[in-house]
């Protein structure tokens, strides 16, 4: 008795498939659950309440809203830079002055929140909402790229608000984590 195997394996690979689309739906059903309970936590910040975690779980909070409607970029900054925090926003880098009295540092991931930086140039605008309500408007002065294992970024301790954005450089590169480090830095306007 011959055995026909060609329905089993059109079941097996359609399986397959129906099992990587579920995935891949599954990752951007809980990227964009995640947004909306971000969103939500940062209502209540401004409403008045203190670090607002948007999950129970959550070891992060949002301290901060940076927004440039021309580019369409519309984030929320997470108390912290940590990789657990960085996989749904930007984050504050610790030890990093609080915004507007001093340089602050945001860090983010290249290919995802902080994309956008691949098309800033010199004068673009955008602004930072604080927990407090408060809206200030920063314009990038300048971007470099650092190597991580030689340089490290320095501060002056007494300049003006200015914001640097940190993200992996290069942008499309295939590996990621990389040494390469892409610096914008922004002052107040």
């Amino acid at each position: 008795m011959k055995r026909n195997w060609t329905p089993i394996a059109i079941v097996a690979v359609a399986a397959l498939g129906l099992w990587q689309v579920a995935s891949g739906a599954y990752i951007h059903a809980k990227a964009w659950l995640a947004q909306e309970l971000i969103a939500s936590a940062w209502t209540r910040t401004l409403e008045g309440e203190r670090e607002v975690k948007p999950w129970p779980w959550a070891d992060t909070w949002p301290i901060a809203r940076l927004q440039m409607i021309d580019k369409d970029v519309d984030l929320y900054v997470l108390a912290d830079a940590s990789g657990r925090s960085l996989a749904f926003g930007p984050g504050y880098v610790n030890g990093t002055a609080a915004i507007g009295d001093g340089n602050t540092v945001l860090a983010g991931h290249r290919d995802t929140h902080f994309a956008f930086l691949r098309d800033l140039q010199p004068g673009d605008e955008f602004a930072i909402q604080t927990a407090d309500g408060r809206e200030r408007l920063f314009r990038l002065n300048e971007t470099h790229v650092i190597d991580s294992r030689h340089q490290r970024l320095q501060f002056d301790e007494n300049v003006d608000a200015t914001i640097t954005l940190l993200t992996c450089y290069p942008f499309d590169a295939i590996t990621p984590g990389g040494p390469l480090r892409y610096v914008a830095v922004a002052g107040i306007k």
